[in-house]
């Protein structure tokens, strides 16, 4: 069941924004509903998100968009009394229609890294797991980042996992997400991937066994809210609101639900 408070009375729209969508600035902001923010629409957070990584963003068997990350941004939400509107977009243009004005914020298990940093601003972290490499289940010949040298990887040109393989040396075959990068793999076209622990975990779980492995782990990352850098106000609201999701114990209950530990800190 979906933890969804009924208070919520959040309008979910899981239709990808047209290119022609508003951009930032472009509405006269209303007298309340948190103009104060920035918001692409005064009185809603326009979030974006893939729609297709689960158990972080995904559709249920009902077709309804669910997952860890769509739950703690429909919290959030919440907390700062707005409405949610979600634009489904694929992660290699997601940080290209964040650019442009075309949504508030990415909830989409952005991991903070000094390059996006440069560029973006983020909230606090609201996961912390590692980044993993998975394998065949008989594949012995790599058991560390290092063995990924000269080694074919199926990764999201524009995702964090991208940037790992490719400093390890990895030769890279561009993909579109997780369920891509498994195919790749079970079909011996790459010899790895990598991706998010939490992730892979899920996935055994719903349909293990899957005669995959993980070989090699980093350091756990940290994952959060991204925005543009005029967002401040808005991010340090959303701040606020985790805090207060933090202490009053919804973010371990919906790490619980998802991932039966608590992954948020």
């Amino acid at each position: 069941m979906s933890r969804r408070p009924a208070a919520l009375g959040a309008l979910v729209l899981t239709a990808a924004l047209a290119l022609t969508g508003c951009a930032a600035g472009t509405s006269e902001p209303d007298a309340a509903g948190g103009d104060d923010l920035g918001l692409v629409k005064a009185g809603t957070l326009t979030v974006a998100t893939e729609g297709t990584y689960r158990p972080f963003t995904f559709h249920d068997e009902t077709g309804e968009l669910v997952g860890f990350d769509v739950e703690i941004i429909e919290a959030v939400a919440e907390k700062l009394d707005l409405e949610i509107e979600f634009a489904e977009t694929q992660w290699d243009g997601i940080f290209a229609g964040l650019d442009a004005g075309r949504f508030d914020v990415i909830a989409n298990q952005v991991s903070i890294n000094p390059e996006r940093e440069e560029k973006y601003l983020f909230s606090e972290a609201y996961t912390v797991s590692p980044s993993v490499v998975v394998v065949k289940e008989d594949d012995d010949s790599i058991s560390s980042f290092d063995d990924l040298d000269g080694k074919k990887t199926a990764q999201s040109l524009t995702s964090n996992f991208y940037e790992l393989a490719e400093e390890a040396g990895a030769d890279v075959t561009p993909i579109e997400g997780w369920a891509q990068a498994v195919e790749l793999l079970r079909q011996d076209r790459v010899d790895a991937t990598v991706n998010d622990k939490l992730t892979f975990l899920d996935y055994e779980k719903t349909n293990g066994p899957t005669g995959l492995k993980i070989a090699a782990e980093t350091d756990p990352a940290r994952s959060a809210i991204a925005a543009t850098k005029d967002k401040t106000a808005l991010i340090e609201a959303i701040d606020g609101a985790l805090a207060e999701l933090r202490e009053d114990g919804t973010l371990a209950e919906i790490s619980e639900k998802y991932f039966g530990a608590d992954v948020t800190e």
